[in-house]
């Protein structure tokens, strides 16, 4: 059955109707570099993985590409996972690893266009899994932009590595199922498709749809 990741959450209250919802894993934003409205701090990143039950993956994503910087954030934050939103070099992701042998780490991978497709190969040994995401070129956005790419494209980076990919960019209720039965992903992660009206808060129904329908998709894993 197909993983899902709620991301950009930024309270302890959305954490948890997240996990009612059947989520298996949450995210939460710090060290930014780029726009995005989920951001929150450390103490608050902290607090909400601490409330997460021990079956439910605590991720910490970040756009910080400086090590010792992220290394920093995962001695605060002690988290599952941390994802690597920025251009982290290789030998810099495997470092991290080391340091931090019990840890996960997944590299955000940008699907812009057919160039994207070599991207992964220079990481494909030093990570645990690859995040296909979509970039907004206006906005500057590396994450959460709402924008859909290529799933063609996911596809074909699917099958060419190794790894686990969890695929996001734009999914929502509506499209995650056809999203699934498409690039048949890993996992899939969603933040802007479940939203609320609310700032910075998530929809519960859209929550508790979206997994209902992500899950009822059947994928063979990589």
């Amino acid at each position: 059955m197909i993983t899902v990741k709620i991301c950009g959450i930024t309270n302890a209250e959305d954490a948890r109707m997240a996990v009612a919802c059947g989520a298996d894993a949450i995210g939460v934003l710090l060290g930014q570099r780029h726009p995005s409205p989920d951001f929150v701090s450390s103490d608050d990143a902290q607090a909400i993985l601490a409330s997460l039950p021990s079956s439910v993956a605590g991720t910490l994503v970040t756009h910080e590409e400086e090590p010792a910087r992220v290394a920093e954030l995962i001695s605060i934050v002690r988290p599952g996972a941390v994802q690597i939103h920025s251009e982290m070099r290789p030998s810099d992701c495997a470092a991290l690893k080391q340091q931090f042998g019990t840890i996960r780490i997944i590299k955000s991978y940008h699907v812009t266009g057919p160039e994207s497709l070599d991207y992964g190969a220079s990481y494909d040994d030093v990570v645990d899994a690859f995040l296909l995401d979509s970039r907004n070129a206006a906005t500057g956005q590396v994450g959460g932009t709402g924008l859909v790419h290529d799933w063609s494209l996911s596809a074909t980076i699917v099958q060419r590595y190794r790894l686990p990919v969890v695929l996001a960019g734009g999914l929502t209720p509506e499209n995650v199922a056809t999203a699934i039965a498409q690039v048949r992903p890993f996992g899939v992660d969603v933040n802007s498709g479940v939203k609320a009206a609310v700032s910075r808060r998530k929809d519960v129904d859209k929550m508790r749809e979206f997994v209902r329908r992500a899950k009822s998709v059947e994928v063979g894993r990589q």
